[in-house]
């Protein structure tokens, strides 16, 4: 009896400790609850992020009108980005990844997939591990999943939840370049098309890579694909051909062709509900089928542009067709009635043409050859709510406003884009540019000054953001240039050219090729040239007249040289992978610490705006932070831009750095300082 007792009291004590438990449990539970609500962010209400501590008001940073709670902000060597465009080409559709979620659409650049915010696009983020050139990216229906390909004809899928992006599947369905992916509404299977070379497209399961049907019976690439979102299962692909092939499945088997376009059909997508199926082509014409006979419904327009139509997209209740054309035009479509509700005339250059579009939600994207991204207005035609610029070629130049707060970017194609620091809000330059490779760019006061390999020097105007009437023609190619009030020198293959209240006053001429020049900004006038010599060459200055004073030895060429903004040290990096600090007047080392941590040759040097951080870039993709009151101290930021050289830095102020590549990027970094 006794014993039985016990037991009893031991049951009875068990279930007071689990209860207490459990009410311990919803008290915490409660608590973290609370905890992530008061953390929650008053702009968007997004799930619980931990809050950013910097904002003077103390709420989550908020970075153009979305929220952002930025990492960069609050932890050492984390970024946020300032996303490239997409890459196009003339004569070639590009594909809008839409996002079944509808947070985020998709495009891509180089061998990156860019997964951008549709609400609010100065949010993005990449994925690079694509070993050569994507060329198309689409989430599965679930959400959960991207698959990209590229132009070996690999396709990989990999996960949107993590951060990491981890790599579920690779398969390699086709040996040439993938133009277009879609998955069925299940997730279980996917088509892509292209130019292989023994097959232009293929169907198979996304978790095994088993076929599951064979893609025939057109006889040039295929350009664009999709897949019925609705049973019974159909796949339909436009063909350089000039056919529409129609598949039933699965196992999918060729079914029929539709020979209705004269040229190339460029896009083929179903309606959201596989009801019908829309089709266009470089004739200008737009056809809509039936979802599940294929079956001719209607031609709309007549035709529907006087240009190749590159793009359409459906609306989600499938009543209305977006059109994209090279005729620079997009259209909006009554599927029923086949008349047009609004034209949206884009502009009149030839980099106006629209060679993509996306409806998701109540966004209708286009994009142009320029790749800039328009979110269209329905009730106004004449005006894009919306227009993301930037760049889609690799970056070469960078600078800052006086001011710093708006970041100036120069490309490989001429193209000099503003940025605000901290939106990311950017505005193109206008006005007659280089035309081609920016290789200097400097300002001060209200003015910019760039050189390009047109060989000319050319001025803008910040507060217009107009070229002005500055444009001085060089004795020959410029290879960088620095400037210092109203004095400019510009390092040519030829000579060192002095410019004067925008007059060429001077050039000395030189034996060597120079990569970079630099003008002290102290008291004393000195002047530094790196060059392929490798060597710095150091020349006096007084007033515009230069002659030679120094020159130190380096073990490769001198790809970068800049002074200290306090005029007390000179900083240079070369080909040899070393970093290498000298003190002023005398052109000493300034220590014995050897800053050659990169593993490939430094391309670009900056110094922090208090003359007490250094930062490289390099070939190998990292950025370094180097002390220079403690030398032997270095912060190194790996694969900063991934598969992708840095080619210039510049500080904003001393914790916050940012850089740009040859991947069309522009990061900025905060940087704790050594």
């Amino acid at each position: 009896m006794a014993a039985t007792s016990f037991r009893i009291c031991l049951v009875l004590a068990a279930l007071v400790c689990l209860a207490l438990a459990a009410s311990s449990d919803k008290k915490l539970d409660a608590a973290k609850k609370a905890a992530a609500q008061k953390a929650k962010c008053d702009v968007c209400a997004d799930d619980y992020k931990p809050v950013c501590g910097h904002d003077a008001a103390g709420k989550p940073v908020t970075f153009g009108n979305a929220c952002v709670l930025k990492k960069a902000a609050c932890e050492s060597g984390k970024q946020y980005i300032f996303a490239t465009l997409p890459r196009t080409q003339r004569g070639q559709p590009i594909v809008l990844g839409g996002d079944p979620k509808g947070k985020n659409f998709l495009y891509t650049n180089g061998n990156s997939v860019i997964i951008r915010n549709i609400e609010n696009p100065a949010i993005s983020d990449i994925y690079t591990e694509h070993s050569c050139a994507v060329n198309v990216a689409k989430y599965s229906p679930s959400g959960f999943y991207i698959a990209s390909g590229d132009v070996s004809g690999k396709v990989r899928i990999w996960d949107t939840v993590n951060k990491e992006h981890l790599m579920k599947n690779e398969f390699q369905p086709i040996g040439g370049p993938i133009k277009d992916i879609a998955w069925s509404p299940d997730n279980q299977r996917m088509v892509i098309v292209g130019e292989g070379r023994e097959r232009f497209g293929h169907v198979f399961m996304a978790e095994t890579g088993t076929s599951v049907g064979e893609i025939s019976g057109q006889s040039k690439p295929i350009n664009s694909v999709d897949f019925r979102p609705a049973r019974p299962f159909r796949i339909v692909t436009g063909s350089e051909d000039n056919t529409i092939a129609v598949f039933e499945g699965p196992p999918f088997k060729f079914k029929m062709t539709k020979q209705d376009h004269s040229r190339f059909v460029q896009a083929v997508r179903y309606s959201p509900s596989g009801s019908h199926f829309a089709s266009g082509g470089f004739d200008g014409k737009v056809f809509v089928y039936d979802g599940t006979s294929a079956d001719l419904v209607s031609e709309i327009g007549s035709p529907a542009h006087d240009g190749g139509v590159y793009a359409v997209a459906w609306k989600p209740d499938g009543k209305q067709l977006l059109t994209a054309s090279g005729d620079k035009t997009c259209k909006l479509w009554d599927v029923e009635t086949k008349s047009v509700i609004s034209q949206f005339t884009m502009g009149t250059q030839v980099e106006d043409q629209q060679v993509s579009c996306l409806w998701q939600g109540d966004y209708l994207l286009t994009v142009s050859l320029s790749g800039f991204i328009s979110y269209l207005d329905v009730n106004n035609p004449d005006k894009p709510i919306r227009v993301i610029k930037g760049h889609n070629k690799p970056i070469t130049v960078l600078t800052l406003s006086p001011d710093r707060k708006r970041i100036f970017t120069g490309s490989h194609d001429g193209y000099v884009t503003s940025w605000d620091a901290k939106t990311g809000e950017t505005e193109r330059v206008m006005g007659t540019g280089h035309g081609n490779q920016i290789n200097g760019m400097r300002t001060v006061k209200n003015f910019l000054y760039s050189c390009g390999i047109d060989d000319s020097l050319k001025q803008v105007n910040l507060d217009s953001g107009w070229y002005s009437g500055v444009d001085i023609k060089l004795s020959a190619q410029p290879r960088g240039m620095d400037l210092k009030d109203d004095l400019v020198v510009v390092a040519t293959v030829k000579e060192l050219t002095v410019i004067k209240q925008d007059r060429k006053i001077s050039g000395f001429p030189i034996t060597y090729e120079p990569s970079s020049v630099s003008i002290n900004p102290g008291d004393d006038s000195y002047l530094a040239v790196g060059g392929d010599d490798s060597k710095i060459h150091i020349y006096a200055m007084s007033g515009t007249v230069i002659s030679p004073h120094k020159e130190l030895q380096h073990l490769g060429p001198v790809t970068d040289v800049a002074f200290s903004p306090d005029g007390k040290y000179l900083v240079a990096c070369d080909a040899n992978r070393k970093v290498i600090l000298y003190t002023l007047p005398d052109f000493q080392l300034a220590h014995n610490k050897e800053w050659g941590f990169h593993s490939a040759r430094v391309n670009c040097i900056a110094w922090s705006p208090n003359s007490q951080q250094v930062a490289s870039g390099s070939l190998d993709t990292t950025i370094i932070i180097w002390s220079v009151a403690q030398p032997a101290k270095h912060t190194i930021i790996k694969n900063a831009h991934p598969q992708s050289q840095i080619t210039r830095l510049a500080w904003i102020d001393d914790e916050t750095l940012t850089s740009v590549g040859q991947d069309c990027n522009t990061k900025i970094w905060n940087i704790t300082p050594i």
